[in-house]
């Protein structure tokens, strides 16, 4: 993992470097506590994932902090998840991350009570949370309202509204030709995002900042 880690840096820091930011996208450090690891309990996967956030740490090495977002990915295919590690478990070890925010998913039935992790294990005064709020794994378009409450769920675990981006859960297309979600209903969820996101600001700025 170290040799690939100086390899990855390359890549990395020529994104950075671009002008980009960076996003890490990493199932390994959730989903594959299903697919890989089913044989360990949640302390032995804890282990793994600790080497992992080394490794990315070690390919992140001289690049701000801020330039850089990690995705934490469960697995967006349309399935029970009734296996997903908790995200109780793996929170204070993805908090030793080099990154300016971390992506977690609060918007699918399997994930959205799990701000009750963040407001157990309070996310680091030098990370951003971007909060998935859209389920990328059905073809329901959320109403702009629920978007809010979750938003706005999210905030009050994290307590600091300033420090919460509204996002999706996964992606949509993760393999050409075999995506969950079919085009159209992608866009319309993406239109419920914004929507969802100017009616929480209103709640939590005041009706000028939606505005904006």
């Amino acid at each position: 993992m170290a040799a690939i880690a100086r390899e990855m840096h390359k890549e990395y820091a020529a994104v950075v470097n671009a002008g980009f930011i960076l996003q890490l996208d990493a199932p390994d450090l959730a989903m594959e506590r299903t697919l890989l690891f089913q044989d360990k309990s949640d302390a032995e996967f804890v282990k793994v994932l600790e080497q992992h956030i080394t490794a990315i740490n070690l390919a992140l090495e001289g690049i701000p902090a801020d330039r850089v977002r990690l995705h934490v990915c469960w697995g967006n295919w349309e399935g029970p998840h009734v296996h997903d590690v908790p995200m109780e478990v793996i929170l204070p070890t993805l908090y030793n991350a080099k990154v300016g925010a971390l992506g977690l998913e609060f918007g699918n039935s399997r994930k959205q009570h799990e701000t009750a992790a963040i407001r157990k294990h309070k996310l680091p005064d030098s990370m951003m949370l971007i909060a998935g709020v859209i389920d990328s794994k059905s073809n329901i378009v959320e109403h702009p309202d629920v978007v809010a409450q979750r938003i706005e769920a999210v905030v009050a675990a994290v307590g600091d509204r300033e420090r919460v981006i509204s996002g999706v859960d996964c992606g949509f297309g993760t393999f050409v030709g075999y995506e969950w979600v079919t085009e159209d209903v992608v866009w319309a969820k993406l239109k419920t995002l914004r929507d969802g996101a100017d009616i929480a600001s209103t709640h939590l700025w005041g009706k000028k900042a939606a505005l904006n």
